[in-house]
Order: C-alpha cells, then structure tokens, then sequence
C-alpha cells in the first residue's frame, strides 16, 4: 500500500467512524430521553430488581475497567514515548513505541469483545472495537515508517484516529455509570 492509500484509508475509516458514533449518540440520546419500553416477556422471571440491576451494571463497569486501565497506562506510555522519540530524532525508538502501542490496542480489542455488555451499550461496544482496530491498523502502518518525516507525518493522523475512540469510551463508560475518561 502508499503512503497515500493509506493516508486514505485512514481518513475514510477515522470519518466512517465518527460519522457511525456521531448517529449511534444522537440515537442514544433520542432513546434515553423516553421512558425505557417494558415488553411482557421482559417481565418474566429473568427481570431483575432494582438492586440486582445496580449490582450487575456495577459488576460490569468494574470488569471493563480490569482491562481498561492497563491498557490505557500501555497506550499512554506507547504513545508519549512516541512523542518525546519523535521530538528527539529517534526513529528506532518511535517505532518500538508505535508496535508497542499496537500490541495494547489489540489486546484491549480482544478482551473487550469477549465481555457480555448490557444490549443498550454492546452497539457503542462494536463500534469501539472497530475504530480502535482501525487506529491499530494505522498504528502499525505508521510504525513501518522509514523515516523520521513519513513518521511525523503520521501524527496528525493517529491524533485524529483517536478522537472517535474517545468518543466510543466516553458513551460507553456514561452507560455503565463510570466517570468521563481523563483528558490529561
């Protein structure tokens, strides 16, 4: 693939993304604000008491930040290190830092997918999983970089390919009654 092919296919992936979770939060946010619908067969013997319920979504949030956390310190480290690498010249180290970063993304990927979500969030649970596989993919092509101009040509790029990651995290984790992600 070129540089610009996958430039690209980058930026289609990194807008098909935003343009999928920007629909997904305006139908998120339509449906949250009409009273959840109650079907007869949802009020069976598999409907749970308030409590139950509190204690499931709590025991869910906690599962999902098990796996967040460590990936988010790998990422965070993965991604500075790329940026003061970058800053120094270093393309070795940058792209150690990249791969690196790659592995933590998918990592994350597959632990996430084999959680069981609530049905309201598993679609923001799909689409995170798609737009962080498709910031890997372009992770990893960036780390193939053969020099320090092609890999700073990466940055804006990957900056942009995390902005509908944040996105996903921030519905998901609102939906799971966790607080916003750190900025920092």
């Amino acid at each position: 693939m070129t540089d610009q092919q996958g430039r690209a296919a980058g930026t289609s992936l990194v807008t098909a993304g935003s343009v999928l979770l920007g629909s997904a939060l305006l139908a998120a946010g339509c449906a949250s604000s009409a009273p959840p619908a109650r079907s007869p067969a949802s009020q069976g013997p598999a409907s749970q008491s308030p409590a139950a319920a509190t204690a499931e979504l709590t025991a869910m949030a906690a599962r999902y930040m098990a796996i967040a956390r460590p990936a988010n310190r790998e990422l965070d480290h993965g991604f500075n290190g790329f940026d003061d690498h970058i800053k120094d010249g270093d393309l070795a180290a940058a792209r150690a830092d990249l791969r690196a970063a790659v592995v933590a993304e998918r990592r994350f990927d597959r632990q996430l997918i084999a959680l069981s979500f609530p049905p309201r969030t598993e679609p923001f649970v799909r689409l995170l999983y798609r737009v962080n596989q498709a910031r890997a993919e372009l992770t990893s092509t960036a780390a193939g970089a053969t020099s320090l101009r092609e890999l700073r040509g990466y940055q804006r790029r990957l900056d942009a390919a995390n902005e509908p990651v944040e996105d996903a995290v921030r519905v998901i984790r609102a939906q799971l009654g966790l607080p916003p992600p750190d900025t920092s």
